[in-house]
C-alpha cells in the first residue's frame, strides 16, 4: 500500500464547481516578493553559480546585495507599475534591514510570514516543539512591527515539516502556500485543528530556481512569465485560477534582470481590466465567503 499524505483528496481541475474572481475576473495574479536574512558565517542559503555549499563571504554578500539595492529598486520598480505585491519575509529582517520593510508597508503591501531566517534549521528538520516555537516567535515579532498579526505563511526553502500545517492551523494562521504547488486554485486541507487554505504558489515561474538553478537568463524568465499569462488568457471556458510568479531580491533585484522583469509585468499589466491584480491575504479572504460547495475539499 503506498502511503498517503491524507490531507486532502484528488480532484482534476475540469471537474469542478466553477466560480468567478471579483467582478467576473477568471485570472487572479498576484507577485510574491521573498526579502530574506542569513546570518553572517554560518551555513544553509543557495549559492549564485554552484551547488549550495558550507558558508562563504562571496554568497553571503551576493544575498545581502537584495536588502541593500535590489529590494529597494523594487519598489521603485512596482511603485511605477502601480502594483502591489505579497512580500514574504524572514523574521530576521525586522532587526536587520527594517527601513526596507518600512518601505514596503508604506506601500500598503502585505507581510507573509518565511521563517526566522533562511540561514537557520529547515522546518522539515526541526523537531515539533521546535518548529511550534520558531512560528510563535516569528508571528510575534511581525504582530509587534507590523499592528497587525500576519495571515500567511511560507516555510523557509519550501521545506514544511510533516507537522506545519496543524501548527499553523493551531497558530490562528489563514492560508499557507507550502502545499499549493500542485493547482492554480486554492483548496483546503485538513489539519488536527481547524482546516487551513492552501493558495497557489509557483516553483516554475520562481526567479530563484528558475534562474539560479536551471540558468535560466533574464530574458528567458521574463518570456516565461508573458507566454504562461497570454496562455491562460486564450483558454476557452477556462476555470479561474490563480497566476503567481515569485521572486527574490537578490536575484531580480539585480537591473539587466529588472529590465526584463519590467518588460513582462507590464504587459500583464496593460490588460489589468481583465485580471484581478491582488495579493494573497485578499484571494484567500474572497475564497472562504464563496459559496461552501465551490470552495474545494
Amino acid at each position: 500500500m503506498l502511503s498517503e499524505h491524507k490531507r486532502f483528496s484528488y480532484s482534476g481541475i475540469n471537474t469542478r464547481r466553477s466560480f468567478e474572481w471579483p467582478r467576473g475576473k477568471r485570472i487572479a495574479f498576484y507577485v510574491a516578493l521573498n526579502i530574506e536574512h542569513f546570518p553572517f558565517g554560518e551555513g544553509g542559503g543557495i549559492d549564485l553559480d554552484r551547488e549550495t555549499k558550507p558558508w562563504s563571504q562571496r554568497s553571503w554578500l551576493w544575498r545581502e546585495y537584495g536588502n541593500r539595492v535590489g529590494g529597494w529598486r523594487l519598489a521603485n520598480l512596482f511603485d511605477d507599475l502601480e502594483l502591489n505585491v505579497g512580500v514574504i519575509v524572514n523574521a530576521a529582517n525586522y532587526s536587520h534591514n527594517p527601513s526596507l520593510l518600512e518601505r514596503y508597508r508604506a506601500r500598503g503591501d502585505e507581510m507573509i510570514g518565511h521563517g526566522i531566517s533562511n540561514g537557520t534549521k529547515r522546518p522539515i528538520d526541526m523537531t515539533i516543539n521546535e518548529e511550534i516555537r520558531m512560528v510563535a516567535e516569528v508571528t510575534k515579532i511581525m504582530t509587534e512591527a507590523e499592528g497587525k498579526r500576519p495571515t500567511g505563511w511560507l516555510s523557509s526553502y519550501l521545506t514544511p515539516s510533516p507537522k506545519t500545517p496543524d501548527i499553523l492551523s493551531n497558530a490562528g494562521y489563514d492560508y499557507l502556500l507550502d502545499w499549493g504547488l500542485c493547482d492554480e486554485q486554492p483548496f483546503w486541507i485538513k489539519t488536527e485543528g481547524n482546516d487551513i487554505l492552501t493558495i497557489p504558489y509557483p516553483i516554475e515561474l520562481n526567479d530563484q530556481p528558475a534562474i539560479v538553478g536551471r540558468g535560466v537568463s533574464a530574458e528567458e524568465y521574463a518570456n516565461m512569465i508573458i507566454d504562461q499569462f497570454d496562455f491562460l488568457m486564450d483558454l476557452k471556458e477556462a476555470q479561474p485560477v490563480v497566476f503567481p510568479i515569485s521572486l527574490h531580491s537578490f536575484i531580480v533585484g539585480q537591473p539587466f534582470r529588472q529590465k526584463h522583469l519590467k518588460r513582462a509585468l507590464s504587459h500583464i499589466l496593460a490588460r489589468r481590466n481583465e485580471i484581478w491584480v491582488t495579493t494573497p491575504n485578499e484571494i484567500s479572504t474572497f475564497y472562504r465567503l464563496l459559496p461552501k460547495e465551490t470552495q474545494l475539499r
